[in-house]
């Protein structure tokens, strides 16, 4: 089978489409035919081995693991003799390290589920980890109640549309800060108010919100300290790439910090997978709450066009690999 590759850390280019033996499923596992796959700025990071803090995990001198990509959606081509949730032909998506290939195993119990009809592999695909980042964020970080009022700072690409999304499914009103480009976007996701950063500063509006979803990390902690409610919660999901040490974790930790200081709270996760909440997921999706936006499409022999596009461009919604 055909597999995205990398042997060392770098640009794009490190990156290879090779033939690998085709895996097979154990006892406990489903073998799923991928028909597509999609991008998320981890795994930006993984192909370039940053921030350097990330090597830890990531391999010191060199990758750990040599295959790439973890969201996919596809068809299931052969079961364990133990899982009975899935059978061959069904469409299902999920989360498994190795996703950019033709074919990847996942653990039955774990972070895979059935794809709802009404959505394509693309879309199923382009959903696990930023909208379960989107869904722990809200949900979990900030105890999202039906008519808080909710602010996304960065409201474009993959987690800031599902962050829209979720807050919208959760009942929270929400403002979305994006650029000119995406602002017809945000307004169609459902955010009632949305902010163009190019001709705006949200911060000098006059509202408070109960959340702040912080995707773009690219304001200070006055500037939500100014529109938090006393007893708010901003939550750092994302950050600028240009600290090569830390990445977007050296804005994070002073934020905290300083949130220590003040009533509000003040929070930072890595999204985990899980089946629950991937079923979550799942039931948004079949009820037309969850509306993935693809911003472009790329074949898998294109992988470094589109890890080139993930790192440049600034996408609108998620990029997604064909297969």
């Amino acid at each position: 089978m055909k597999a995205a590759i990398r042997d060392r850390f770098g640009p794009p280019e490190v990156v290879e489409v090779r033939e690998l033996e085709m895996p097979e499923p154990g006892d406990d596992e489903v073998l799923v035919h991928v028909r597509a796959a999609s991008l998320n700025l981890g795994d930006w990071y993984a192909v370039a081995g940053r921030p350097y803090v990330g090597r830890m995990e990531m391999g010191l001198r060199g990758p750990k693991e040599e295959r790439l990509g973890t969201d996919y959606a596809g068809v299931v081509e052969a079961v364990g003799k133990d899982v009975t949730d899935f059978e061959p032909g069904d469409e299902v998506f999920g989360g498994r390290t190795g996703a950019w290939a033709e074919y990847v195993v996942a653990k039955a119990d774990r972070a895979i589920v059935p794809k709802p009809a009404n959505v394509s592999f693309e879309e199923a695909a382009a959903v696990p980890v930023a909208a379960l980042t989107a869904l722990q964020a809200l949900r979990d970080r900030a105890n999202l109640q039906p008519g808080q009022k909710v602010l996304v700072n960065g409201a474009s690409g993959g987690v800031g549309t599902f962050a829209v999304l979720v807050a919208k499914a959760l009942g929270g009103e929400v403002t979305a800060v994006c650029s000119t480009k995406n602002v017809e976007q945000a307004a169609a996701l459902g955010a009632s108010h949305v902010v163009d950063y190019t001709k705006d500063d949200f911060s000098r509006e006059g509202r408070r919100y109960d959340v702040v979803i912080d995707v773009a990390g690219d304001r200070s902690w006055s500037t939500y300290k100014r529109v938090l409610e006393p007893k708010g919660t901003l939550v750092c999901v994302g950050g600028p790439r240009k600290n090569r040490v830390l990445g977007p974790l050296g804005g994070v930790i002073g934020r905290w910090i300083a949130g220590k200081l003040s009533r509000r709270k003040v929070t930072f996760f890595i999204a985990k997978f899980n089946k629950a909440d991937m079923e979550s997921l799942r039931e948004l999706l079949a009820a037309g709450e969850l509306t993935p936006v693809v911003d472009r499409r790329f074949a898998l022999a294109e992988i470094r066009d589109a890890l080139g596009y993930l790192g440049e461009a600034h996408p609108s919604g998620k990029v997604v690999i064909t297969v």
